[in-house]
């Protein structure tokens, strides 16, 4: 075994096996006798890997310095910047458009501190009601009002002559129309003297949480009474009318009373209709609309009510104390209501105030 391993360091290696040595790439520690194959540069095995992977497509080739990633990004920009720039002439050709169309601006913000009108209009009401009542025997008291509503220096009287009484009898705000933050003119709804109708506008001013009349209110026409539309003509279901008249009476009277034990006989299962708690009494069914239809209907009912009243009369002799008697209205009133049919029965699913006249009776 001995003169074995020195015969075969003499010798030369295969040429097969200096091939594997060289494929697998492993170095090997030089021995003396071996014969070690030729190693290429190490630049011309890079060189020779690359146009080898480039050919087969399996590996990308890089360019001279990576140039393709420049451009590739330069293209991107330009792109995103013409996008940009075509939207933002794109944006004032239409805002040019819309503006020259008519169209609607877009709602402003509100201001930070708004007109108060809830409390300009309640200062108003104040104020018309000091104004619109005066009489010699209340001008002192009258002055005193005014004046602590109206600036310094200004009449507390408003140019009252001191002659004459009128009377309030009642006063609404009708309206407010608000100039600034700090200014508005109150319109005030008012009744005088019994049954004279007037219309007062009276300018505000606030400031810091305070109010003061600035000046003299101006007198306004009273808005005319509209055109109410004419009912519009409609068929009628007469025995629908006919036996609806039959049977609502006994309906309202329960209405009337507001027993609810006894309201719920003539309703629909399951309805909520509350009574009158006795404010009224019945007293007649005045007319009934009932178009054509089926089980269920939407009619229209007059009815007359009792309302009582009271009345102050004096007697002579002895007794000098002012004597009440009650006696009782009548006052017809229209409601909407919705019926429904149950055995040839009519029974009341609700029941609520008519938005127009009815039809003919």
């Amino acid at each position: 075994m001995a003169r074995r391993a020195t015969l075969d360091r003499g010798m030369p290696r295969d040429a097969d096996n200096d091939d594997a040595g060289a494929g697998d790439g492993s170095a090997r520690p030089g021995r003396a006798g071996w014969r070690s194959a030729p190693q290429r540069p190490r630049r011309q095995q890079v060189t020779a890997q690359r146009t080898a992977a480039s050919r087969s497509g399996s590996v990308p080739w890089r360019g001279s310095g990576g140039r393709w990633v420049v451009w590739t990004l330069r293209v991107i920009a330009w792109v995103a910047l013409l996008v940009i720039g075509y939207r933002g002439v794109l944006a004032i050709v239409q805002g040019s458009t819309s503006s020259g169309s008519g169209a609607a601006p877009a709602p402003s913000t509100a201001p930070a501190n708004p007109f108060p009108a809830t409390q300009a209009e309640a200062y108003a009401l104040q104020f018309g009601s000091a104004y619109l009542n005066f009489s010699p025997a209340t001008a002192s008291s009258r002055a005193g009002l005014l004046g602590a509503m109206l600036p310094a220096g200004v009449d507390p009287q408003l140019g009252w002559n001191g002659v004459g009484t009128q009377t309030l009898q009642s006063e609404n705000v009708a309206g407010i129309q608000v100039q600034s933050p700090h200014k508005a003119v109150v319109t005030l709804l008012a009744e005088i003297n019994g049954s004279q109708a007037i219309e007062l506008g009276v300018p505000v001013y606030t400031s810091g949480g305070r109010f003061v009349v600035t000046g003299e209110p101006a007198l306004l026409p009273v808005p005319k009474a509209a055109a109410a539309p004419t009912a519009p003509s409609q068929s009628v279901d007469a025995a629908a009318v006919t036996a609806l008249q039959a049977q609502l009476p006994a309906f309202f009277r329960a209405y009337a009373d507001g027993t609810q034990d006894t309201l719920s006989r003539f309703l629909v299962q399951g309805a909520q209709v509350a009574g009158l708690n006795g404010a009224v009494t019945y007293n007649q069914l005045v007319s009934v609309t009932a178009p054509p239809g089926g089980s269920t209907r939407k009619i229209t009912a007059v009815v007359s009510w009792s309302v009582p009243t009271s009345t102050e009369t004096t007697t002579a002799g002895t007794r000098k104390h002012p004597i009440t008697n009650v006696s009782s209205a009548s006052l017809e009133m229209t409601y909407d209501m919705t019926v429904v049919e149950q055995g040839g029965t009519w029974y009341v699913q609700s029941i609520g105030s008519s938005p127009q006249s009815p039809g003919p009776p």
